[in-house]
């Protein structure tokens, strides 16, 4: 027996009816392909690899996780964290190949493989196996046991059940995804990397629903960026110990909030994106600047520290043509000339941030926004 998500209520059903028509605007506004929608997605990736991460005391900046992202080396992340935001951007790679998979079926091995992905950096971790013990999850502060796991003798059969869940009928996609999240979580089926995996086979199975673009339907930005609330709501429903019959409404209402609020940023993202590549635009044709350097002053009006090697990537993620390291040096000196960007620090530490005309392209957009949507949907 796993837990279950209860019967949703009148205001269960709304929120969720909600969150369905803002991803039906989201599908409509990236419809038709445009240039930005390149680096939209890119940093989407991004954000949700920093926020799950940091979850997990994996900190690092935004253009350090674009970085990694595309298959490039961090500025500030140190090896450990370097080598997770690598594993959790491989996984999720899998995951994006996943979505569309015709023979695609959940399995115990599938779900092995993605941990595997995710932690294999650090043989101690038992990468891609089942724990072979007891586990407990302590507050890092107190030191003082906060959740028990099953016996590990019930992880095979609770692991399987799981996967049967995820492939049998689904009548409401994130409300399966949200179970199969929260039920990974308490089974705590491997020694460590349990949060990082139940996070990745949420966007699994959000991604199989096939609405949008599975980059686009992630929450992992928010659940980094509501720690707290997050753990508050697992440490609720789970009360300590394994309890399968235990309410679970409180992680949908946590999960059915966290989409709304997603999905809300991400609309608003979406629009101010195409806002500020327009800008960009008329600032290139201005100085006569080539096309291709786009994505480079984008990252770099959102404040992102960009180089010669994260510019080149950004173009082959983009689909763009690609470019030699040389041709790449010779773009970064005429855009440093136009004064758009600004070189910082030296040979191999240097790096290109954005003058001060392009940063405030970003902070007119910013200054312009209406005041936004953040109440509760629940909050009785």
């Amino acid at each position: 027996m796993l837990l279950t998500a209860p019967e949703l209520d009148a205001r269960e059903l709304e929120v969720l009816a909600d969150i369905e028509d803002l991803k039906r605007r989201l599908r409509h506004q990236l419809h038709e392909p445009r240039r930005w929608y390149g680096s939209l997605r890119r940093l989407s990736i991004a954000r949700a690899i920093q926020g799950s991460n940091s979850i997990e005391g994996f900190d690092a900046t935004l253009d350090d996780a674009a970085a990694v992202a595309v298959g490039e080396e961090p500025l500030d992340a140190d090896q450990e964290t370097r080598l997770a935001l690598k594993g959790y951007r491989d996984a999720m790679t899998y995951v994006l190949q996943l979505a569309d998979d015709e023979e695609f079926a959940y399995s115990t091995q599938v779900i092995k493989a993605l941990h595997f992905m995710m932690t294999s950096y650090d043989l101690r971790n038992r990468p891609g196996r089942w724990r072979a013990g007891a586990v407990y999850v302590r507050n890092e502060e107190t030191g003082q046991i906060v959740y028990e796991g099953p016996e590990i003798d019930q992880v095979p059969a609770f692991m399987q059940e799981l996967v049967d869940n995820l492939n049998g009928p689904c009548h409401q996609r994130i409300i399966q995804a949200a179970t199969g999240h929260l039920n990974l979580v308490m089974i705590h089926p491997f020694r460590d990397g349990n949060g990082r995996m139940a996070r990745c086979l949420q966007s699994l199975v959000l991604a199989r629903g096939g609405v949008l673009a599975p980059v686009f339907m992630s929450i992992e930005e928010y659940l980094g960026r509501n720690t707290q609330k997050y753990y508050d709501v697992l440490a609720e429903v789970g009360k300590g110990s394994w309890h399968p019959a235990n309410d679970a409404r409180p992680w949908v209402r946590f999960t059915l909030t966290a989409h709304l609020r997603q999905a809300r940023t991400m609309l608003l993202r979406v629009r101010e994106t195409e806002r500020l590549w327009v800008s960009i635009e008329a600032l290139l044709a201005e100085r006569d600047l080539p096309d291709r350097v786009m994505p480079l002053l984008f990252d770099a009006a959102l404040g992102l520290r960009v180089r010669n090697a994260t510019y080149r990537a950004s173009l082959e993620d983009a689909g763009e043509d690609s470019i030699t390291e040389q041709t790449a040096s010779r773009d970064l000196q005429r855009v440093v000339a136009s004064g758009l960007l600004r070189p910082v620090g030296e040979k191999r530490g240097r790096f290109y941030a954005g003058g001060a005309e392009l940063l405030q392209l970003r902070r007119e957009i910013i200054e312009s926004r209406g005041p936004g949507d953040d109440s509760d949907p629940f909050p009785n």
